[in-house]
């Protein structure tokens, strides 16, 4: 098996999330963790994730401050798993993938579910990125300026 490098020191923002949620259990986990999935083994149900290796990933995104345990809603001796602040935080990361996923991973008839607007009942609008006036702006719209000022 070959051993996963760290992408941590890289100066890219990008690489340093994908060493943190960078996997698609982790990513799904935290999906699921926004549907409202808090224990343990509703989790492992509804992934169908081996115990072993959710319990790895459980533990790595309670590490990076993505989830955190508390005292089990129910009152019972178990603890529930709840995003936290900065897990909150990819919200927009799972809609934009949710949303790539819509637009180039299904067949025009294929059923899909959707993302609702618990408000209005309305389907949630497209993502998009704007500039500080509100133009649309493409990636061609844009560049990276480095750390070091390249």
């Amino acid at each position: 098996m070959v051993k996963r490098v760290s992408l941590w020191d890289t100066g890219c923002p990008v690489a340093r999330a994908l060493d943190v949620i960078g996997d698609w259990w982790s990513l799904l986990i935290i999906r699921d963790a926004f549907d409202g999935v808090r224990r343990f083994g509703a989790f492992q149900a509804g992934l169908g994730i081996a115990k072993g290796m959710l319990a790895t990933r459980l533990r790595d995104l309670t590490e990076r401050g993505i989830l955190e345990t508390v005292p089990a809603s129910d009152g019972s001796a178990y603890r529930d798993y709840v995003l936290t602040e900065k897990g909150r935080g990819l919200f927009l990361v799972i809609v934009a993938l949710r949303q790539w996923g819509e637009d180039h991973l299904y067949r025009p008839d294929e059923p899909r579910s959707a993302l609702i607007d618990t408000a209005t009942g309305a389907p949630v609008a497209r993502l998009d990125l704007r500039a500080p006036d509100g133009r649309s702006l493409g990636w061609r719209d844009t560049h990276v300026r480095k750390a070091d000022g390249a």
